[in-house]
């Protein structure tokens, strides 16, 4: 998901998994990392089966601080069941003469951002939360469907199955002198920090860029990049790149873990 934007499909690894264990005996249980999508789904694809609902999901993390809308940086992770926490994350502190089990990695930390957390829930509660997110998917999919009328992209995702956000490259018969590093580098000229990255390994080969829509990123901003999206490309038709800027050459933007080329 955080390359293109789209959901993992959670329910076909279960169904997978529960083939395996079928197969060969093998009783695998399910992470979810539900960063981003942990406080998506559950405000606009209620249905969407990825959750406690499985019965292989045993645990599921997610940041208060992304779509939960909370201060930087909180992030919650839930069990199942409380035999599902390993007694090895847990560590039991002598304080005080108390004993204190916890399994944050910090001992001393602030309760602000937890209380505005708990704000959040009060004050916007389920609706308040799903008519959020439903502007921010409902600006991602216009970004979508405007970028995939410019001409030379192919839209990957366009904010539908996923989070808010979108994704796209070149076509593959895209007659451009530009590369995707030079439009980000381009629209940075204008404000917008809208990365361009290769795929991890095995699909290396392909670059793309992606804008991730939050709170605040109002349908006028959007038409706004839009606009300027059309205003770089313009500009690389008038004066067209000798030379595309690559990836080792755009060096701020990589989103695949991997060391910079020397």
């Amino acid at each position: 998901m955080t390359f293109t934007g789209q959901y993992e499909p959670v329910e076909e690894v279960s169904k997978a998994l529960d083939k395996l264990q079928k197969d060969k005996g093998w009783d695998i249980p399910i992470h979810v990392d539900g960063a981003s999508g942990g406080f998506l789904a559950p405000f606009i694809e209620p249905d969407l089966l990825w959750d406690f609902r499985l019965p292989r999901v045993k645990s599921i993390n997610s940041s208060g601080h992304k779509f939960g809308l909370a201060p930087l940086g909180v992030g919650w992770v839930v069990w199942r069941e409380k035999s599902d926490l390993p007694e090895d994350l847990i560590f039991n502190v002598n304080y005080l003469g108390g004993n204190m089990p916890t399994f944050a990695l910090n001992f001393s930390r602030p309760g602000g951002q937890i209380i505005a957390q708990y704000y959040n829930f009060l004050r916007l509660g389920r609706e308040g939360y799903r008519r959020i997110h439903q502007n921010c998917y409902d600006t991602a999919r216009f970004l979508g469907d405007e970028i995939a009328k410019l001409g030379p992209f192919e839209v990957l995702y366009n904010g539908r199955g996923g989070i808010p956000a979108l994704c796209w490259t070149f076509k593959a018969n895209a007659k451009t002198s530009y590369s995707l590093y030079d439009l980000s580098d381009r629209l940075r000229s204008r404000g917008w920090q809208v990365p361009a990255y290769s795929m991890p390994a095995h699909r290396e080969d392909l670059v793309v860029m992606r804008v991730l829509v939050r709170h605040g990123f109002s349908r006028d901003l959007g038409s706004l990049l839009v606009d300027d999206l059309k205003r770089a490309m313009a500009h690389f038709d008038a004066h067209p790149v000798s030379k595309p800027l690559s990836e080792t050459e755009a060096g701020s933007n990589s989103h695949a873990g991997r060391a910079a080329k020397k």
